[in-house]
């Protein structure tokens, strides 16, 4: 008979609930309090509501639980990296940090940290929790599956676990194909500034053969115009395949029908520099 059967009420699942950070574990499921506890799923329900008022329990996804330590109050919930992984195994889905929160971590100086984007194969609303916004990015099931390959992946760790990390080059192609959840131009003009000279060039070439052309070629641009030679060059071929030219900016649209053609070009690129590019430096 569980221990906590015979005196069921939120002392019991506070209870639980240390006994999980004793483990290590900030998180449990429905499903494994549950089974652990023995009561209904009312009573699971009623008790965790309580608890959330008292500032000790939050829920990012319906069934998935957060232990709040007393640290965490403060920004009203755990880093997601001590917990996004286990989410993502509740949710059966595979993933990558990317973006802004993978710069971050790869030594990009200017980029917000408060957004954490996973890439994802699959359509996934993003939330808020606490002062932190989690952000799904979709990629089609085939690209993710050739893209989230271990030796381009790093970890991100924390005291309770790691999460699946771009490595250098990811983020990178990540950043240049969804550039508008980047900041916009100068978001990943800023990225690339940054820490664009670290990405390994024959990885970076591997991996930008699976994915769109133009992206690969805004990426390129960017590398030449901070002068970083090595991974320029390695995505010159893919300019050579380009049938048109396309806009750095995709979203920046000329205020006067015809301008788009006065606007500089970038034969090497294959590109209409429609837009200025700005940084902090």
């Amino acid at each position: 008979m569980s221990v906590f059967a015979y005196d069921w009420g939120m002392s019991t699942l506070e209870y639980y609930l240390d006994e999980q950070l004793s483990r290590g574990r900030s998180y449990f499921s429905r499903e494994e309090a549950l089974k652990a506890l023995g009561v209904t799923a009312g009573a699971l329900t009623a008790a965790a509501t309580r608890l959330n008022k008292k500032h000790r329990l939050v829920s990012p996804w319906r069934g998935f639980y957060l232990i709040l330590r007393p640290e965490d109050r403060i920004t009203g919930a755990p880093d997601p990296v001590r917990w996004i992984d286990p989410l993502m195994k509740y949710l059966k889905l595979d993933y990558r940090v990317s973006l802004l929160r993978a710069a971050t971590f790869h030594g990009a100086s200017h980029q917000a940290a408060m957004v954490f984007q996973l890439v994802v194969p699959k359509q996934l609303r993003g939330f808020d929790i606490g002062r932190q916004r989690i952000q799904f990015v979709y990629q089609t099931p085939v690209v993710f599956g050739q893209t989230n390959r271990p030796e381009w992946l790093q970890q991100l760790k924390s005291e309770t676990g790691f999460a699946k990390l771009a490595g250098v080059e990811l983020m990178l192609l990540d950043s240049a194909r969804y550039f508008h959840k980047a900041g916009g131009i100068n978001g990943l003009a800023q990225i690339v500034h940054d820490i664009g000279r670290n990405a390994d060039p024959r990885k970076l070439a591997k991996a930008a053969a699976l994915y769109e052309n133009s992206a690969v070629r805004r990426l390129g641009y960017l590398f030449d115009h901070f002068g970083q030679e090595s991974q320029s060059k390695a995505l010159a071929p893919f300019a050579s395949k380009a049938k048109s030219m396309k806009p750095l900016d995709p979203s920046v649209k000329p205020l006067i029908k015809g301008m788009a053609d006065l606007a500089e070009k970038d034969n090497k690129w294959m590109l209409i520099i429609n837009e200025s590019v700005e940084i902090d430096l």
